[in-house]
């Protein structure tokens, strides 16, 4: 009788292990995927970053040619 009780405890153990182990890598999955959403979310704001960098420098050599201009018309 005891050996039964500790068998069908051990089962439950077993058991209850089993489903936080499912439920561990089903979480884990989710969190991966996210993960994965976010990685490429953020490749695309580097890559329009870099762009707005690459125009604001176009811009502030547009802006010193203008102000050059300026200075030797006056000057």
């Amino acid at each position: 009788m005891h050996e039964s009780t500790t068998m069908e405890k051990l089962s439950q153990k077993v058991g209850q292990l089993l489903r936080n182990f499912d439920e561990m890598r089903m979480e884990n999955a989710q969190l991966k995927e996210s993960l994965e959403r976010l990685e490429l979310d953020n490749s695309a704001k580097e890559a329009t970053l870099s762009q707005m960098q690459d125009e604001l420098q176009e811009k502030d050599r547009e802006i010193e040619e203008i102000v050059n201009k300026i200075e030797s018309i006056l000057g």
